[in-house]
């Protein structure tokens, strides 16, 4: 590894992405990515008793859905970094505690997954020879802890976006034929005030926009050596405040830049408002979607900046304003 500028990390052996695994509800399955996912659910429950255990098993199955599909012996991979939105992060260990994988559980909201793969890579850089990522959210869940009780049927306002229920999942390696994560860009906590938490868009658009610039300084890069920019779930109010922060910073991305809460969901046919979030949003529409236009060669450079408001629900009832984060990786195939 070398350091570059201020943020980051070179890979000179660069980590191999393996396989990837994917399992949405079924507003997702209804969505224009559905055909991607490997698994489509049809009940937010899944047959579980509370939504919170159905959150788990998502992610349970998702695991052992990427292990299957790698060919790679349980007792070959060396650590697994998961991560979800629920307290502790129970989701990700009661759901991984029987696989006897050595575990390290992570929070960066919605921006885990990248979160995930930067650190599954360093290892493998080092001491590892295969690292397991994954995270889930399930709108349910999400929505009984930080928001409102489903059974009140509170309006949602436009700025609002839909948590995606699902989970996403990869294995990285020492072997393999790519794609290959090249750099990693750790972001900064950036907060510019944004104590709305039905404005998420709003709240981390500036950390994305902080996090690519540092990005394209530490690597003398520029939005034209990637064919795809893909930011992790800044929805649409989001993804325009990043373009109009970036312009004003002299970078303009709008012709090679999409977001994944936007590309999840049908805006206009399934009512999700600003569009999805949650760490399953970037994370099922790489592992389902973009993971399969990287190996098919449709994409060949991928700067993929998840975006995560790390905030609680009770900082946000205290009054609080949204810190929030965005980490990037450089995927090439």
């Amino acid at each position: 590894m070398e350091k570059l500028g201020k943020q980051t990390v070179r890979f000179n052996t660069p980590p191999s992405i393996l396989e990837c695994s994917s399992i949405v509800g079924p507003k997702e399955g209804q969505g224009p990515l559905a055909k991607y996912f490997d698994k489509c659910l049809t009940d937010e429950f899944w047959g579980e008793k509370t939504w919170e255990k159905a959150e788990s098993k998502i992610i349970k199955e998702n695991v052992t859905s990427v292990i299957n599909k790698s060919g790679i012996p349980t007792n070959e991979i060396d650590c697994c970094f998961a991560g979800d939105l629920l307290n502790q992060c129970i989701s990700s260990s009661f759901g991984i505690r029987d696989l006897q994988i050595p575990y390290f559980g992570i929070f960066g909201a919605c921006s885990t997954f990248v979160e995930a793969l930067s650190l599954g890579a360093i290892c493998v850089e080092g001491f590892a020879k295969n690292v397991l990522c994954a995270t889930s959210s399930h709108f349910c869940s999400a929505e009984k802890q930080f928001r409102f009780p489903l059974e009140l049927g509170n309006q949602r306002p436009p700025t609002s976006q839909w948590t995606v229920t699902g989970s996403g999942s990869s294995i990285i390696s020492k072997s393999g034929t790519g794609p290959f994560i090249t750099h990693i860009t750790t972001g900064k906590i950036v907060d510019m005030g944004i104590s709305d938490a039905n404005n998420m868009g709003a709240a981390m658009a500036p950390a994305f926009a902080d996090t690519l610039v540092t990005h394209f300084l530490d690597t003398g890069r520029k939005p034209s050596y990637y064919d795809l920019i893909l930011s992790g779930d800044l929805g649409y109010i989001g993804k325009d405040i990043a373009i109009d922060l970036l312009n004003n910073k002299g970078y303009n991305i709008k012709n090679n830049y999409k977001d994944c809460g936007v590309l999840i969901f049908d805006k206009e046919n399934q009512d999700t408002h600003s569009g999805g979030s949650g760490p399953a949003c970037c994370a099922s529409v790489f592992s389902g979607y973009i993971f399969k236009e990287l190996k098919a060669k449709k994409i060949n450079r991928l700067l993929f900046i998840a975006t995560g408001a790390l905030m609680n629900s009770m900082s946000v009832q205290q009054g609080e304003t949204i810190p929030s984060i965005a980490h990037a990786v450089s995927i090439e195939v």
